[in-house]
């Protein structure tokens, strides 16, 4: 392969990631813990863009148990948002790992 063509390759491999990037950004995904009483929603960007607390976990007596519940459900959803970064990314380069990428 000569040297024109790897950098055709890369450009066109570059373009594809940007439009990927861009695709993911607006995606969104959820998590929900606390049987339903605390979600999150994260997007591909791992940006937080809702959270949702049931009345009935908010006791002003036990604050650390609703503190606990949000950090769960958004560490559960940005799990997720990598995974699918991950997957879609993986799709991208063909499964190969490359550094600094995800």
């Amino acid at each position: 392969m000569d040297m024109k063509q790897m950098v055709k390759q890369a450009q066109q491999f570059q373009q594809r990631l940007t439009e990927m990037q861009g695709e993911l950004a607006g995606r969104q995904v959820s998590a929900s813990v606390g049987g339903g009483m605390v979600s999150a929603t994260v997007n591909g960007r791992h940006e937080l863009v809702n959270l949702t607390i049931d009345k009935e976990v908010v006791d002003p007596a036990d604050p650390q148990m609703l503190q606990d519940l949000v950090v769960s459900a958004v560490n559960e959803a940005m799990r997720k948002a990598q995974a699918m970064i991950e997957g879609e990314m993986s799709k991208l380069t063909g499964g190969m790992k490359i550094p600094g990428m995800f």
